[in-house]
């Protein structure tokens, strides 16, 4: 034993637990939500209470949540996993009859003091049934077909209701992120190959399917792509952003324009310019 680890076998176990933090995990957090807030405060104007207040009240509500259940023993999480699981699928399942409809999309549960997206917190409860499934398992198990159809409707199940909000972006993360730990549990590469060759054929199917009764997706989507493809086929449309985007990046060059100083941010050319953008 290392005069390190006897040092810290003798600190009280309350304080050890804070020793055992992955501090430098928490600082990278910190430093890029830092970043995060100087841009929000940046394209409100120089205004600290638009965005930027907010989304710090949000992130130091969540880094004290996460450093709780960072203190919370492991074997607790795996044991109310199918729990978590299944009110998800069931929070999924209410925004199909309840849920608000926002710009063409039917996503959030209104709860009163709060929105709540279920899509966001099936992203981790499916992750946690997932590795507590493999916890399970006999590792000898792992790649034959019964056991891996088990994790895979498990996957499809939510992935199908977001599908139906439509959410393409988020059934594509539940999908990953299911499909990661699958492949880290130590599933069969044969598998892995048969699904790629699977979604190449379902991507030249979308778009056979185009402007046909059994067309796969939305017809928005379907303009998402085109633009993706080729944002000067709408600029003042569905190519807006991306056209504004090529601007903001194109002006800017390697440096930026510099700290409240972007034109597409200041002069409102942008729709949404405090999200994603």
């Amino acid at each position: 034993m290392s005069y390190l680890e006897y040092n810290v076998k003798t600190v009280p176990s309350g304080l050890r637990k804070v020793l055992y933090v992955n501090w430098a995990l928490v600082v990278l957090l910190a430093a890029t939500a830092s970043i995060g807030f100087l841009m929000l405060y940046s394209v409100a104007g120089g205004r600290l209470e638009v965005w930027a207040e907010p989304q710090m009240k949000r992130f130091a509500v969540g880094m004290v949540g996460m450093l709780a259940i960072g203190f919370v023993p492991i074997w607790f999480w795996r044991n109310v996993s199918a729990v978590a699981y299944l009110a998800a699928v069931l929070l999924l399942v209410a925004v199909e009859f309840f849920g608000d409809i926002g710009k063409g999309a039917q996503r959030w549960l209104d709860l009163g003091p709060i929105r709540l997206q279920p899509s966001e917190l099936t992203k981790v409860a499916l992750v946690m049934f997932l590795a507590a499934y493999y916890d399970w398992l006999d590792i000898r198990k792992v790649s034959r077909p019964l056991w891996v159809l088990i994790p895979v409707v498990i996957i499809l199940a939510p992935t199908f209701l977001v599908l139906k909000q439509p959410d393409l972006g988020t059934a594509i993360m539940l999908l990953a992120g299911g499909g990661f730990v699958m492949f880290v549990a130590g599933v069969s590469f044969w598998y892995f190959g048969t699904v790629v060759a699977l979604v190449v054929a379902l991507v030249f199917a979308v778009f056979e399917s185009r402007g046909t009764e059994w067309q796969l997706i939305k017809d928005y989507q379907f303009r998402r792509i085109d633009t993706f493809l080729d944002p000067g086929s709408d600029p003042l449309g569905a190519g807006y952003n991306i056209t504004q985007a090529q601007i903001a990046l194109g002006s800017g060059g390697w440096a930026g324009k510099g700290f409240m100083q972007g034109t597409q941010s200041r002069l409102n050319f942008l729709p949404e310019k405090h999200t994603d953008f």
